[in-house]
């Protein structure tokens, strides 16, 4: 077991850490405790989904585990962040957004599934590696919505947590479509084009053949 995968591993065990804290009643939302301490774990272990990679690249470990392991937990701990959501903060996350979030996960998982099985990758675009960043920013703000609607700045500024949290969600559902969009253009033009190259294969393998029972 190497440091990445060890990373790794530290996010699908928060996984449950995350849920029990917003679903527990020993902490207090009085003073906000049990929100920022879900706040500050989720967002460690989002960060450790850079960390991971980064470190598998630098030291040369990128394993057959890690590449299973790393996309597994980044699903099951967006999967697990909006189900629990849905019953912590439903105004803001109803269950229908869960639903997209959660599909839209589904169906890339499932290109890349069978795109590997045609001997090809799907990168993960742009696109998809800021919707990570907006998911995580509405996630948390999300979160702090729960006990806070508004946080005193300086004087009479007021930083808007409903506000940026509900503009947040709506933003990260149109990118999470946008991004799904996208990579099902990437897979549609890899696999067309690995079709083409298949029937000339197979076309020019046919007419061998048969100049070989002609020179018979």
């Amino acid at each position: 077991m190497n440091l990445p995968n060890s990373i790794t591993l530290t996010r699908i065990v928060s996984i449950p850490l995350l849920i029990w804290i917003l679903s527990t009643n020993r902490f207090q939302s009085a003073g906000g405790e049990k929100e920022l301490l879900a706040s500050a774990l989720f967002i460690a272990a989002s960060i450790t989904d850079g960390i991971d990679g980064y470190l598998a690249r630098k030291r040369g470990q990128i394993t057959t585990m890690g590449m299973l392991l790393d996309p597994l937990a980044d699903k099951l701990l967006i999967a697990a962040a909006f189900v629990t959501l849905v019953q912590f903060n439903p105004s803001l996350v109803p269950a229908w957004i869960a639903v997209v979030i959660i599909g839209r996960e589904f169906l890339v998982s499932g290109l890349r599934s069978i795109a590997a099985s045609e001997g090809f990758t799907i990168e993960a675009s742009d696109l998809g590696k800021f919707k990570m960043l907006v998911q995580s920013i509405s996630v948390v703000a999300v979160i702090l919505d729960h006990r806070w609607k508004e946080w005193p700045v300086y004087g009479p500024y007021i930083f808007p947590v409903h506000w940026i949290a509900r503009l947040a969600i709506w933003f990260m559902v149109l990118l999470s479509l946008l991004s799904a969009g996208d990579y099902f253009i990437a897979f549609w033009s890899k696999i067309d084009r690995q079709v083409v190259k298949s029937r000339r294969r197979a076309f020019v393998l046919s007419r061998r053949r048969k100049r070989d029972v002609a020179a018979t």
